[in-house]
């Protein structure tokens, strides 16, 4: 238990959606620190002993739930939360998944496939991923935000302007998050907890493990924020960088095509340099290679780049 947090938002206390009109389970004052006891975005469903069966009987209404709200007291339109990611308490369980219809490749990756992780909650020494595979955790929160002005419940699926399920993988402890406010007292919620990913979650999920997370809410007055923004005080790739990395590219004259191709690319060099089946070099990619923009200037093709880690096989 934190020792420094004026509440505690308990794990029943959560919601599957975003909606202006939500009860709050808190009222904080700006500048508390709260304790959010947070679930999977299975919401609890995929477990240490989960199977295919478990994954195929999936109840998506159950997706993504956030733990909150919190009602900040005098958070206005036009301000900005100030949310200082203090600590991520992790379980020592998660899972990757390839969901049929959902990922980057979900044309080629057809079928369920299923990963479960355990790690070390005191080391979180990297995470052992089929022969010789380790995978560097790096714990964070995948949707983080707060209510929308327009009225309903709105999915948690997409990310929003004013947050919501952005899969930063950097939003770690120690960052601090802006986020733009569009309802009175902001409606702050957390989840979708994550022990790893890399930049563009490819196959549409990450290392997807419970975890309780501390956060210091601050207030930033008539801030007029146009989206979220974040500050980040350290190299944020030193888990991953000690032995360099292996990179495949995409080139044309379309993004997504060059994502795809890319990611692709390295799906097949893992496949044959450490004969892992292709879902799972997918799924792999997924938590701990990078896309990234290499050059989108020099008209008509841009450079898209998939960055794997060989410290993952060193």
């Amino acid at each position: 238990m934190c020792i420094a947090c004026t509440h505690t938002i308990h794990r029943a206390q959560h919601n599957f959606g975003w909606n202006k009109d939500f009860e709050p389970a808190v009222v904080a004052k700006a500048g508390e620190t709260i304790h959010f006891e947070c679930l999977d975005s299975s919401g609890g469903q995929l477990g240490r002993d989960a199977t295919l069966e478990t994954l195929n009987s999936l109840d998506f209404g159950k997706i993504n739930p956030v733990s909150g709200p919190v009602y900040v007291e005098g958070a206005k339109p036009g301000d900005a939360l100030k949310v200082t990611l203090r600590k991520f308490i992790p379980s020592g369980v998660g899972w990757t998944a390839n969901i049929p219809g959902f990922g980057l490749l979900a044309d080629q990756f057809k079928d369920p496939a299923l990963h479960v992780w355990t790690y070390d909650t005191a080391t979180m020494a990297p995470s052992l991923f089929g022969p010789g595979g380790r995978v560097p955790l790096k714990p964070f929160a995948g949707t983080i935000g707060v209510a929308p002005a327009e009225p309903g419940t709105h999915s948690v699926v997409p990310p929003r302007r004013v947050g919501g399920n952005l899969d930063i993988r950097d939003l770690s402890a120690g960052v601090t998050l802006y986020l733009p406010v569009e309802v009175e007292g902001a409606l702050f919620s957390i989840g979708d907890t994550h022990a790893a990913q890399g930049d563009g979650e490819v196959c549409g999920t990450a290392i997807e493990s419970q975890m309780n997370v501390e956060a210091t809410i601050e207030l930033v007055k008539d801030a007029k924020l146009q989206s979220p923004r974040f500050t980040v005080t350290e190299p944020v790739t030193r888990h991953l960088d000690g032995a360099g990395y292996e990179v495949t590219t995409g080139i044309g004259p379309d993004l997504m095509t060059g994502a795809r191709e890319s990611v692709m690319r390295m799906i097949d060099l893992l496949t044959v340099e450490h004969g892992l089946n292709p879902v799972d070099a997918y799924m792999l990619c997924s938590v701990c290679g990078d896309l990234r923009i290499s050059e989108i200037v020099d008209a008509p093709n841009w450079v898209v780049s998939f960055y794997f880690p060989r410290i993952v096989f060193a």
